[in-house]
C-alpha cells in the first residue's frame, strides 16, 4: 500500500497520469492494424488459371472460358483447375454432360487474377493460392510465432532492465521492421520481417500496460484499461479505413507502420516505473521521476519532501522482502497462490486469443465486403467494453472474465446450428462472440497486471502473452481442419473459451484491491483488503 499513498501524494490521477495514459495508449491505436493487416494484405482475390499464349490470343468471354475452365460444384468456374487442351464442344449444350469426364491439369501456366476488389495482395504476388493457399495461414502464424517469442524475451528482459528502454526499441524494431516488410522482394523474407514486427508488438503491449498500470492509482485501473482497450477498438475501424483508401499491400503495410516512429521519439520523455526503480534500489532515479511528476500535477512542494530516506522507510517491507534476491520466471509457479494463478491465467489469455483470431482472421468466409465485416467486427468491441467496464467496477474482474469467456464459447458453438443459407444470422452470432472475447481482451490485461507483484509482473505478463500468442498461431491452423469436417474449427474455437472461463472462476478477485509488491503480499489473504467504496464510486464518476 506504501507507493499507493505516494502517488496520491503527488497527486493521484493527475495531469501527468492523463497524459502519460494517453502517450501510452496511441500506440494502442496501430497495433490492431498490424495483429488484423493480413485480412487485407492477404485477402484472396478472385482467381482462374491462366491460358497459354495460344489461347489468350483471342478476346474470351465469359462463354469462352467455358471450353477452358471446368465447372465446380457450385456451378462457378474453377480456381485452381484448367482442361488439358480447349474443348470448344463444351459450348454446345448437347456436349456440355460430358464435361465431368474430360482431362484437367493445375494452372502450369500462373493465374489471372480479378483485381476490381483487391488491387495487390501477397496473394496474388506470390500466388498464394490453390496447391499453395495453406501459405497465407502459415504466414500469419509466422507472425503470431514472432509475438510469441517477444513475450518470452521482452517479459523478462523489462522486468531485468526496465520497462522504459525496452518500451523504447520495441517502438523502433516495430518501425523498421514494419518498413521492411512493405519492401520484401520474396515470400520468405516478407515472413522474416513480419516475425521481427510481431516481436516488436509483444514490447509495445507489455511495457505499455506495464507502464500504465504501475503509475496509475488503484480505483482509476479499471478505467485506463477499458480506455486504453477502446484505442485497440478505434484502431479496427482506423484499419477499415486505411485500407479501403490503399489497395496496394506494400503501401498499406507502411501506412501501418510509418507512425511508429512518431512513438519511438516521444518515448524516450516517459519516464521509468519508479515502483521498478525503488525495487530494484534505483532510489535516486525514482526520486527524480516522482519529483517531475509531482511538479508536472502541481504538487511541486510534496515531491520536494520526498527523500531515500522517506522512501525507504514508507516502502521498508517491499524492499526488504526483495532484497538479496533475483526473480525469474520460476517464481510464477514456486508458491501455490502464485502457481494456480498461472495456470488459470495462461488458460484464459490461450482461449481468448485462440478464438478471437480464429474468428477475425477469416472474413471471406462470411460472402460480405470484408470492409463491412471489419466495421461490423470492430464496432461491436464499443459496447462490450463499455459493458465490460461496468461490471469490472461493480461486479468484479473475475465474473466479468469467466462470463465473458463461457458466453464467447456458447455463442460460437449456436453457430454450428444455424443453417448455410442464413448469412446475416451467422455473422450476427459471430459478432456477439467476438464482443464477449474483446470483453473479456479488456479485462484480462487488467487482471493480470493486478494478480501478479511488481516483482514478477512483467514475467507474468510476459507467461500470459505468451500462450496468448500459441493461440494466436494455432488459430490459422485449425481453420485448416475444415477440409476434414466443416464444423471442427468452430467446435475446437468453442470448447476452449467455455473451459476456461470455469477455470477463471479458481482466480482471486481483485476489484479495489491495491497492487501487490511482493510474492508475499499475493500469498497473504490479509493483502486482499479492498479500498474503501468511494474510490470506487470516484472512478466511476472519472471515467463516464
Amino acid at each position: 500500500m506504501a507507493f499507493q499513498e505516494i502517488l496520491e501524494k503527488i497527486g493521484g490521477m493527475g495531469r501527468y497520469q492523463i497524459i502519460h495514459v494517453i502517450l501510452l495508449a496511441l500506440p494502442v491505436f496501430m497495433l490492431a492494424s498490424h495483429n488484423l493487416l493480413q485480412n487485407f494484405t492477404a485477402a484472396i482475390p478472385k482467381h482462374r488459371c491462366k491460358l497459354n499464349a495460344s489461347q489468350e490470343e483471342g478476346n474470351f468471354t465469359g462463354l469462352w472460358l467455358h471450353a477452358h475452365i471446368p465447372l465446380e460444384s457450385n456451378g462457378k468456374l474453377s480456381s485452381c483447375l484448367r482442361y488439358t487442351s480447349p474443348q470448344p464442344n463444351l459450348l454446345n449444350y448437347r456436349f456440355a454432360s460430358n464435361a465431368s469426364d474430360l482431362e484437367t491439369e493445375m494452372c502450369a501456366d500462373g493465374y489471372e487474377y480479378d483485381d476490381s476488389e483487391y488491387s495487390s495482395t501477397i496473394i496474388n504476388q506470390w500466388d498464394l493460392v490453390c496447391n499453395r493457399r495453406r501459405m497465407r495461414q502459415l504466414a500469419q502464424s509466422i507472425y503470431m510465432a514472432g509475438v510469441l517469442v517477444g513475450s518470452i524475451v521482452f517479459g523478462g528482459l523489462s522486468d531485468k532492465f526496465g520497462r522504459r528502454p525496452l518500451n523504447i526499441w520495441s517502438n523502433l524494431q516495430m518501425f523498421v521492421t514494419g518498413i521492411c516488410a512493405a519492401f520484401a522482394p520474396n515470400y520468405v523474407v516478407y515472413c522474416v520481417f513480419r516475425f521481427l514486427t510481431g516481436a516488436a508488438l509483444s514490447g509495445i503491449v507489455l511495457n505499455s500496460y506495464s507502464l500504465i498500470v504501475e503509475w496509475i492509482p488503484t480505483e482509476y485501473r479499471a478505467f485506463t484499461s477499458t480506455v486504453t482497450g477502446y484505442c485497440y477498438t478505434t484502431g479496427q475501424l482506423v484499419l477499415v479505413g486505411l485500407a479501403f483508401m490503399i489497395q496496394d499491400w506494400r503501401m498499406l503495410q507502411m501506412a501501418a507502420s510509418l507512425p511508429f516512429f512518431i512513438y519511438f521519439l516521444y518515448s524516450w520523455w516517459l519516464p521509468e516505473s519508479s515502483r521498478w526503480l525503488v525495487l530494484g534500489g534505483k532510489y535516486e532515479q525514482a526520486i527524480k521521476d516522482l519529483r517531475k511528476v509531482a511538479r508536472i500535477n502541481g504538487k511541486t512542494e510534496e515531491g520536494e519532501k520526498l527523500t531515500v530516506e522517506t522512501i525507504k522507510y514508507d516502502m521498508q517491507r517491499e524492499i526488504k522482502a526483495c532484497r538479496g534476491r533475483s526473480y525469474s520466471v520460476l517464481d510464477l509457479v514456486k508458491t501455490p497462490v502464485v502457481r494456480r494463478i498461472s495456470f488459470c491465467i495462461c488458460l484464459t489469455w490461450f482461449s481468448t486469443s485462440f478464438a478471437y483470431y480464429g474468428l477475425a482472421m477469416d472474413l471471406q468466409k462470411f460472402g460480405l465486403s470484408i470492409y463491412i465485416v471489419q466495421v461490423t467486427f470492430g464496432s461491436v468491441d464499443f459496447p462490450a467494453k463499455f459493458i465490460s467496464y461496468f461490471v469490472m467496477t461493480y461486479l468484479g474482474r473475475r465474473i466479468l472474465q469467466a462470463s465473458s469467456l463461457i458466453l464467447a464459447g456458447t455463442a460460437i458453438l449456436v453457430n454450428i446450428f444455424v443453417p448455410e443459407e442464413f448469412l446475416t444470422v451467422k455473422t450476427i452470432v459471430t459478432v456477439l462472440g467476438k464482443g464477449c472475447l474483446a470483453a473479456s481482451f479488456n479485462c484480462v490485461f487488467l487482471y493480470t497486471g493486478e494478480l501478479y507483484p511488481t516483482v514478477i509482473r512483467q514475467s507474468g505478463m510476459g507467461l500470459g502473452t505468451m500462450v496468448a500468442r500459441f493461440g494466436g498461431i494455432f488459430a490459422p491452423l485449425v481453420q485448416m481442419t475444415a477440409d476434414y469436417y466443416v464444423h471442427l474449427p468452430l467446435i475446437i474455437f468453442s470448447l476452449c473459451p467455455i473451459l476456461s472461463g470455469i477455470a477463471a472462476c479458481f482466480l482471486p478477485e481483485t476489484l479495489g484491491v491495491p497492487l501487490p509488491e511482493t510474492i508475499q503480499d499475493v500469498e497473504s489473504p490479509s493483502h486482499r483488503k479492498k479500498v474503501p467504496k468511494s474510490s470506487e464510486e470516484i472512478s466511476l464518476k472519472v471515467g463516464i
